[in-house]
């Protein structure tokens, strides 16, 4: 059946984690990482076909104006991502965020396997979105409207360049979450080409020590950083 078969392909790989090198940002470690190939289980699945049938008819109904940047990542390998580090217990504790989480997809991914899960998204249609999503199906995770970018963070966004489109046109999301990004032990984000190193700063600048970066690069797959 189309709906347990449309998210079976595991991907390769070894189920260990090694730290190999430093960052130019001494504060981060970079970890040798290839999620586990795993099976989806059928609830998964069948939350992922819903969850591409609910983009699909965002995407349709923006065709004119589509949202600037809006681009979903690889939801099977950010679960099998996910999955590698509960089952290997990587992270220090159990908050995970996801910087710029869209229709929430991730963040509902984090919160079935076990994390206390945060999605932060500037655009208010998609946060309710990820909220109808997170009901519908039953998944315990909150969703904040606003910038993921702490507002003594700002500055570290040139919004000016031809490349940046993080936007940090409107509050900080952790004041409605009466929560700080050091008080995240995983985050999640999925960079625009160009922006990686901005990522990597602000989580570096923000996040608590021992804090997990988990970020998606297209083609490049998952990277995953330790700040130290």
């Amino acid at each position: 059946m189309e709906v347990i078969t449309r998210y079976c392909v595991a991907r390769s790989g070894c189920n260990h984690v090694t730290p190999v090198h430093g960052t130019p940002m001494a504060r981060l470690k970079t970890l040798e990482f290839s999620p586990q190939a795993i099976a989806l289980p059928e609830r998964v699945v069948q939350f992922l076909n819903d969850a591409d049938e609910r983009i699909d008819d965002f995407q349709f109904e923006h065709r004119d104006q589509p949202v600037a940047a809006f681009v979903p990542s690889d939801f099977v390998l950010a679960y099998q991502s996910l999955a590698t580090i509960a089952s290997m217990r990587l992270a220090s504790g159990n908050r995970f965020v996801e910087w710029g989480s869209g229709v929430g997809v991730v963040t509902c991914l984090a919160a079935e396997l076990g994390f206390d899960a945060v999605g932060i998204e500037i655009e208010e249609e998609l946060v309710e979105i990820s909220r109808e999503l997170a009901s519908d199906h039953a998944v315990e995770a909150e969703f904040a409207a606003g910038s993921f970018v702490p507002g003594d963070e700002v500055d570290l966004f040139d919004l000016s360049g031809d490349f940046n489109w993080v936007r940090t046109d409107a509050a900080s999301a952790y004041d409605d979450l009466d929560l700080e990004p050091d008080d995240f032990d995983l985050v999640y984000c999925y960079p625009w080409p160009g922006e990686e190193a901005l990522s990597e700063e602000l989580f570096a600048d923000c996040c608590a020590t021992g804090a997990l970066l988990l970020s998606f690069h297209g083609r490049d797959g998952m990277k995953l950083w330790r700040k130290v």
